[in-house]
């Protein structure tokens, strides 16, 4: 089997060659977008185009979420992701978890909006990797998951690396579980409608562990995403209130001990206040609602679209 590349702008070919159907070349351009829904539509088109939209929003996406959201079988959903990853749209991670392919790494959805949060954050990021010693991270939510935007590594030999491009489970990181925390009883119950993510805690003992995160300001995560590590992360709000990011810092446990903790959590309060200060003050964050965005969320008309386009299918 082939395996896809991207090979030009708005072209996808298997193994740098021009796919054939027919004996004739196929290339994938994109289309300017339209509200008007076609009058004799494609259902395996619309779920296939809807999945690929999907994967540039959050960056990954499980069977059974594709299916929950397509309103389709598992095995149906299954289908669709195993054709783009022939097609380099996805690439498989794990039994049932799919990725953003390399034919999507350069078009998902927000990448210029997180550019320029990164621009402005980084400032900040300096400042308290100097101040703490430590490295620093900047991650933002996608759906269950959460994405590392950028690092800055502290310059000591034994450090945690950068994790800039990682995506990891939300209740597993410190950030992650500071922005879940965040969320409503609802929310968290539509984002895990099989019950607590976590494998140690059932669904009560893991809203009660998000109530400690919310009570104290900030998540902590002590040898669970790698041996060795602990972290410490806050939310990011934008000037509407809504989520932004979460800001992180981890370090060996050698010299991140529980004690230190409290001083970590005050260092990244005055930066993260600084930070939305300064967000405040740009255009680019100063529309409502954009901060939903920029965590991965959906807005409610984009949530009204999809459930009417998924129930005119013909």
């Amino acid at each position: 089997m082939k395996v896809p590349r991207v090979s030009g702008a708005g072209e996808v070919n298997p193994a740098g060659g021009a796919a054939e159907s027919g004996g004739r070349p196929v290339s994938s351009v994109v289309a300017a977008p339209s509200n008007a829904r076609p009058v004799y539509a494609i259902s395996s088109v619309d779920n296939a185009l809807h999945l690929v939209q999907l994967l540039a929003r959050d960056g990954c996406v499980r069977v059974s979420e594709a299916a929950s959201e397509l309103g389709v079988a598992k095995s149906t959903a299954h289908r669709l992701l195993g054709m783009l990853c022939y097609w380099g749209f996805a690439s498989k991670d794990g039994d049932h978890l799919y990725r953003v392919g390399p034919a999507l790494g350069t078009v998902r959805r927000g990448a210029s909006r997180h550019d320029d949060l990164c621009v402005v954050a980084r400032p900040f990021l300096e400042r308290l990797q100097r101040e703490f010693g430590e490295t620093v991270h900047l991650v933002v939510r996608r759906r269950a998951n959460v994405e590392f935007l950028t690092s800055l590594e502290c310059p000591k030999p034994l450090r945690v690396g950068s994790r800039a491009g990682a995506v990891m489970p939300a209740y597993r990181t410190s950030g992650g579980r500071a922005l879940l925390a965040a969320l409503s009883d609802d929310e968290l119950t539509q984002l895990f409608p099989e019950g607590s993510p976590d494998p140690e805690l059932d669904w009560d003992g893991f809203r009660r562990s998000l109530v400690t995160v919310r009570r104290r300001g900030y998540g902590i995560s002590d040898r669970v995403t790698e041996r060795g590590v602990a972290a410490i992360g806050a939310c990011v709000r934008g000037p509407d209130g809504q989520l932004v990011a979460a800001v992180a810092i981890s370090a060996p446990c050698l010299r991140m001990q529980r004690r230190h903790f409290p001083r970590a959590a005050e260092a990244l309060r005055r930066h993260i206040v600084l930070l939305e200060a300064e967000l405040a003050r740009s255009p680019r964050f100063r529309v409502a609602g954009e901060g939903s965005a920029m965590s991965g969320e959906v807005s409610a008309s984009e949530t009204t679209r999809r459930s009417s386009r998924r129930t005119d299918r013909p």
